[in-house]
């Protein structure tokens, strides 16, 4: 009790901007920071950052580029890149190149994932980042878009499973966090949720049989994140136009309860097509955290950072939103923060 208490009265110290700052990852425009995005960066708190290939030129020119975030916040951030192999690389440096998923299920065992997973964490320590968001561990349906398609290991949930956990395990065990998506299952996608809402009319029965079991054992591997999906899902949720990013009961009730995970969850970009038919990315932020959500990926306009910024501090202000709910998830990301800020050169 004595340490919980600790850590809360950390969270209390900090200003409601603060708090919900710490839960917002971005990316930013450029291999340098300007004055601003630096201004933007203090006024919205952000406590994350993820880099994509308009951040990077060189090893140095990105390291340099991450220390003068650090000092501009004030704090180290919290670094997560999209790092899959195949066509889902950021960095054209300083990393090998793997094999897209669906090469390496077809043509290599488990445990060759998990020594890439090994290499990765390595690699990606060097260069100051904290989470992989990786693997897919959605299951592939023959004639679902293929937004998905060669970033899955395949069609069979065991074997997606079987990869799935060795490439967490080689991550985690070089200290970078993995992060199992799209939960609660991509592969069966008739539409990029890039650019429009899809809909995948599977019942319970097919999902917990298909395509959440990479999921189930992904948690049972000690999975550190796991990342949601723009995607509706209207036998697993009665409402039919909610995607997973805003229900509850896929979110909070079937991941966090049901699933028993205890680690970050986090939502897919929030400028993404298939939520700009339902409304505000302000609106959309407030739903995401009302299911259940951790941390708020928002990767490309500082304006529409702004909005979720400022959307969210009206929600806690009015009590949409629960303080004491944003305190105890701003603990857990701390804790998470400083076990693999640890692990890292």
């Amino acid at each position: 009790f004595g340490r919980r208490n600790r850590r809360a009265t950390i969270s209390r110290q900090m200003t409601l901007e603060e708090l919900i700052g710490s839960t917002l990852v971005v990316g930013l425009p450029g291999t340098s920071l300007t004055d601003g995005t630096a201004a933007h960066l203090r006024t919205i708190h952000a406590g994350g950052f993820i880099p994509f290939a308009r951040n990077f030129e060189s090893l140095e020119q990105f390291r340099a580029l991450l220390s003068t975030l650090n000092g501009t916040c004030g704090r180290d951030l919290l670094v997560m890149v999209d790092h899959e192999g195949g066509r889902v690389v950021r960095f054209s440096s300083g990393v090998t190149y793997f094999p897209d998923a669906r090469t390496v299920g077809e043509t290599q065992p488990p445990e060759a994932a998990c020594r890439q997973g090994e290499i990765e964490a390595e690699e990606l320590r060097a260069l100051g980042v904290h989470v992989n968001l990786a693997p897919c561990v959605d299951v592939l349906v023959d004639g679902s878009d293929p937004v998905i398609g060669s970033r899955s290991y395949g069609s069979d949930p065991q074997r997606v499973a079987a990869f799935g956990t060795a490439r967490i395990r080689g991550l985690q065990r070089r200290g970078v966090a993995a992060c199992a998506k799209h939960f609660p299952g991509l592969g069966a996608v008739p539409k990029d949720p890039h650019r429009q809402l899809p809909t995948v009319p599977l019942d319970w029965d097919t999902m917990r049989g298909i395509h959440l079991v990479p999921f189930r054992a992904a948690i049972d591997a000690g999975v550190e994140t796991i990342m949601s999906s723009h995607v509706c899902y209207p036998k697993l949720d009665p409402d039919a136009t909610t995607p997973a990013t805003f229900s509850k009961r896929v979110i909070h009730d079937l991941l966090r309860t049901e699933f028993g995970f205890r680690g970050l969850i986090l939502s897919d970009d929030l400028e993404m097509g298939a939520l700009r038919e339902l409304g505000s990315i302000g609106e959309a932020a407030v739903r995401a955290v009302e299911a259940g959500h951790d941390v708020l990926l928002i990767c490309s306009e500082m304006a529409l950072q702004r909005q979720v910024f400022e959307a969210l501090r009206e929600a806690y202000r009015t009590g949409r939103l629960s303080v004491a709910a944003l305190e105890h998830r701003v603990d857990r990301l701390r804790r998470f923060h400083t076990r693999f800020s640890r692990r890292s050169p």
